[in-house]
């Protein structure tokens, strides 16, 4: 099990486009992935599961993945996040 936190640097933060994003570029992996911010933990691989965190920009959030793909799945996870999801310029 891998456990990584990140500060959410969208500007609108984690909203349905980001989310999308994030949710088809892991859900090909086998991996279990869970999202948590404070005591809310939400399944990573749902779009509505993660939108109900209200994730907002400037806000922490740490992803646990799990499984024999969990090193590949959370390279893609910090690459998504250091990129703002592809989603708005750096």
């Amino acid at each position: 099990m891998i456990e990584e936190e990140f500060v959410i640097k969208n500007s609108l933060g984690l909203h349905a486009r980001p989310v999308t994003n994030l949710v088809q570029r892991i859900s090909k992996y086998k991996s279990t992935v869970k999202i948590a911010k404070n005591d809310e933990v939400v399944d990573g691989k749902s779009i509505m599961g993660i939108l109900t965190l209200a994730v907002a920009c400037g806000e922490k959030v740490k992803f646990i993945v799990e499984g024999e793909d969990e090193q590949e799945v959370m390279n893609v996870i910090r690459d998504l996040v250091e990129h703002k999801f592809y989603t708005e310029p750096l």
